[in-house]
């Protein structure tokens, strides 16, 4: 564990509510509810009367009657998501994403560049404030625990340095749901030994923490009480495939109406794949049928592509091959994946004429990156919905 306060943890406040209120001038300062059935994201003016994240939609506007309901635009979230991305990967050398609106960044040996970790958190949020339009907390200490700890304790929209010499009076006062892994369990079994404070479980050696909750957990909290985290901040594994998954409803569904999904989830993916930089050889089509049973479909090309004709042609194949299956028992779910990847945008050896396609994808994702991903949409997906509008999609794989 480093001596000095390096590692930066960076949140997003309230991310999905927060985006609705920079894109629309009547949600700011107004309590927001992002999702209906259930609260997918609340602006912490809504949270102010009790609305937090995964509480049924019911409740939530029971407690909160004035609450502007919006519903998800999963694509927006994204791109903002991608933007704050690419800003972190400015800042410094080493990020570890943990989510669509959360990081830990690495500012060590930055000092004669960018100035302390505080300065270069200071940077980052005004940058992501400026230029993609939303508040940050960052949290900034020598341990990725007390890093998180702090932006919380933050929120919103604050930074926060927990210095070295400093630590254990920060963190001990503070209630022990504040721990790693405590959730309402966990912390029950805590308050039933009259241990409500960091500081009360520092106080009780490790044997006695793994009697009330469990060898794992107990000595988890114990190091944790402590500020014993040793783990650095490192990047995430190189990603292996890109996917999309849609669910269809229990209803039929029309070939058309297949079609449809498949070409806009292999919009989606080839495009992330360009942006990312990388190409694959196998495409993976994953169905799920009426009767809950599954299948899964895949094709090895001869050489790398991210070209979208190319990955299209390949999936309309893969459907046809199950249409019998499709014909009789219905289909509620289909996923695009590819696989097998590798770096750069190489393609397929075509006639020229149909290599055209690889300059039409990269024109339009020009277009799409300087005005919006729902700037441009193919003329088959006009009219079908939301859910089949290109990028609308939630996650991948």
């Amino acid at each position: 564990m480093s001596g000095e306060a390096t590692i930066l943890h960076a949140d997003l406040d309230a991310f999905f509510a927060s985006v609705e209120q920079r894109d629309d001038p009547r949600l700011r300062g107004k309590p927001v509810i992002v999702g209906g059935g259930v609260v997918l994201a609340a602006s912490y003016e809504a949270r102010a009367f009790g609305v937090r994240s995964a509480m049924g939609g019911g409740r939530a506007r029971s407690l909160c009657p004035r609450a502007l309901v919006v519903r998800p635009r999963f694509s927006a979230y994204v791109e903002a998501s991608e933007a704050v991305a690419g800003i972190f990967e400015q800042a410094v050398p080493t990020v570890e994403r943990l989510s669509i609106d959360e990081a830990f960044l690495d500012a060590r040996g930055l000092e004669h560049i960018s100035g302390s970790p505080t300065q270069v958190a200071e940077k980052l949020r005004r940058e992501v404030r400026e230029r993609v339009g939303l508040p940050i907390t960052v949290g900034v200490a020598r341990t990725k625990f007390l890093a998180k700890v702090a932006s919380g304790v933050a929120k919103p929209d604050g930074l926060l340095l927990v210095a070295p010499d400093g630590e254990l009076d920060f963190l001990h006062p503070l209630e022990v749901e504040r721990l790693w892994g405590v959730g309402p369990a966990t912390a029950a079994k805590l308050h039933a030994h009259g241990l409500r404070k960091v500081g009360q479980v520092a106080r009780l050696d490790e044997t006695q923490l793994v009697e009330m909750v469990g060898r794992a957990a107990g000595r988890k909290l114990h190091a944790l009480a402590h500020n014993r985290d040793p783990r650095p901040v490192k990047r995430a594994p190189r990603r292996r495939s890109f996917g999309s998954q849609c669910a269809l409803g229990r209803g039929p569904t029309s070939p058309e109406a297949l079609d449809a999904t498949v070409l806009a989830l292999v919009d989606r993916v080839t495009r992330r794949m360009r942006a990312k930089g990388r190409a694959g050889r196998t495409v993976v089509l994953r169905l799920r049928f009426g009767d809950f049973t599954r299948a899964t479909r895949s094709h090895t090309l001869p050489e790398p592509t991210s070209t979208t004709s190319t990955v299209l042609a390949e999936m309309r194949a893969l459907v046809a091959t199950e249409r019998p299956v499709i014909a009789r028992r219905g289909v509620t779910l289909v996923g695009v994946t590819v696989a097998n990847l590798e770096a750069g945008s190489r393609q397929l050896e075509l006639p020229f004429d149909r290599r055209s396609g690889d300059t039409l994808d990269h024109v339009l994702d020009e277009v799409r990156d300087r005005f919006g991903t729902t700037a441009v949409t193919r003329a088959s997906l006009l009219g079908r919905g939301p859910r089949l509008a290109t990028w609308l999609f939630p996650g991948e794989d």
